[in-house]
C-alpha cells in the first residue's frame, strides 16, 4: 500500500513539471529597426552643365526603404558648394521638381536627400553643379574649387603635406589656373602660389598648428571665382 502511494506521488510530480513548461509563451521577435532611405541619386541637370534657359526642373534616381516606407526628397540649391548660401529649398513628393526660375548667368549647386515617412533622412546626394546663361554672355566663371585632400578637419602627423583640389568651367575651351592662399589665418592672407595650371601645392607644416587654405580659380577671360576656405590640423 505504502508503495502504491509513493509512485502515485512521484506520478503526480512528473506531472506537473510537464505540464509547466507547455505553459512558457513563444519568444517575440522584436520589429525590425528604422533605417534611412538609399541616397538619391541625381540626373538632370547633369554635373557641369550649362542651362540655356534659367527655368530649371530637376531629377533624380527614385530612392528605396528596406521598411518599405513612404518617401519625400528635399531639394536644395544654393548658390556656393559648401551650401552655407541655400537660396532654395524644396520639399517635394515627385521625382521631378516644377520648373524654378533662377537667376540668368549664375553658377549653381544642389543636391538631395530622401526622408521616410518616420522622419529619419538619407545623407545629401553628391552636389551638381550648373550654369544658368545670360543675354550675349561671352563668358562664365569657373565653378566654384572642390577639395580633394586633406579632408576638412584632417589630422596630419607629417612635416609637410600637399594641398589637392579640383575645378572646372562651361566653357570647356578655358584654361584654368590657381591662386593658392594657405596660412594659419583665417581666412588666409598669404598667396603662396600664383596662376598655376597645378591642381596640388606641397606645404611645410608645423606641429600642434591649425591650417586654413583656399583657391581661387581663373580662366584665361578675365574671369575668377574665390573658393571657401578649408582647414586641417597637425599633431
Amino acid at each position: 500500500m505504502k508503495n502504491s502511494i509513493y509512485l502515485s506521488i512521484i506520478c503526480l510530480v512528473f506531472a506537473a513539471c510537464g505540464s509547466g513548461g507547455g505553459d512558457d509563451p513563444d519568444p517575440v521577435t522584436p520589429p525590425a529597426a528604422n533605417t534611412a532611405p538609399t541616397v538619391p541619386v541625381l540626373t538632370l541637370p547633369a554635373d557641369n552643365k550649362l542651362c540655356l534657359d534659367n527655368n530649371v526642373s530637376f531629377q533624380w534616381n527614385t530612392s528605396t526603404d528596406a521598411q518599405n516606407d513612404a518617401i519625400v526628397y528635399q531639394v536644395q540649391v544654393a548658390k556656393d558648394n559648401a551650401f552655407s548660401h541655400i537660396m532654395v529649398t524644396l520639399d517635394n513628393s515627385s521625382l521631378t521638381t516644377s520648373p524654378l526660375a533662377l537667376d540668368k548667368n549664375t553658377a549653381y549647386y544642389w543636391r538631395v536627400r530622401a526622408i521616410d515617412s518616420k522622419g529619419l533622412a538619407s545623407a545629401y546626394s553628391s552636389a551638381f553643379k550648373f550654369y544658368t546663361t545670360g543675354e550675349a554672355v561671352l563668358n562664365h566663371l569657373p565653378f566654384a574649387p572642390e577639395l580633394t585632400a586633406p579632408s576638412i578637419n584632417a589630422l596630419i602627423s607629417s612635416s609637410s603635406g600637399k594641398l589637392e583640389w579640383n575645378a572646372s568651367d562651361v566653357d570647356t575651351f578655358d584654361t584654368l589656373t590657381y591662386d593658392v592662399y594657405f596660412g594659419t589665418a583665417n581666412p588666409p592672407t598669404e598667396k603662396v602660389s600664383e596662376s598655376t595650371s597645378s591642381k596640388s601645392f606641397e606645404v611645410a607644416l608645423q606641429p600642434t598648428t591649425q591650417y586654413f587654405w583656399r583657391i581661387v580659380v581663373k580662366d584665361n577671360n578675365g574671369g575668377e571665382t574665390v573658393g571657401q576656405v578649408w582647414k586641417f590640423k597637425t599633431n
